[in-house]
């Protein structure tokens, strides 16, 4: 078996945490996905490559091949991985990723203002 897309969730986020039950749900244990949650407050950024500034902008994952991707790639992949990759096609189309790509980059900043805000957050660390 291939190693799993890892992605890197804001589980400070309810909408984001919905998305990776959801995302989850549709691996049905096959192990193609794995949820690391950067909001843990056991969680080192270091191991990601990244600062936490970085990983709390917008969505992260180490591909199969060890390589870092970002944005609306990693939902893109994520999909493929369960076997819904059609759900998200459109997105890559020419003249739709830009878009797609701007959208994403628009809704990351704002996320928390979906699905209940961030709780309780102090000294950069955030609590559910």
């Amino acid at each position: 078996m291939d190693s799993p897309l890892t992605i890197y969730i804001d589980g400070s986020c309810p909408l984001c945490r919905r998305e990776a039950r959801f995302l989850e749900r549709l691996d049905r244990g096959r192990g193609r996905l794995r949820m690391v949650d950067i909001a843990d407050l056991g969680f080192d950024p270091e191991t990601a490559g990244r600062s936490i500034d970085e990983l709390m902008g917008r969505i992260h994952a180490a591909a199969q091949d060890g390589s870092m991707i970002t944005g609306v790639e990693v939902f893109r992949r994520a999909y493929r991985a369960v076997g819904w990759g059609w759900l998200l096609a459109w997105t890559a189309w020419p003249g739709l990723r830009w878009l797609a790509d701007a959208g994403y980059i628009l809704f990351a900043r704002y996320r928390h203002l979906f699905g209940g805000g961030r709780a309780a957050c102090t000294d950069g660390q955030c609590k559910t």
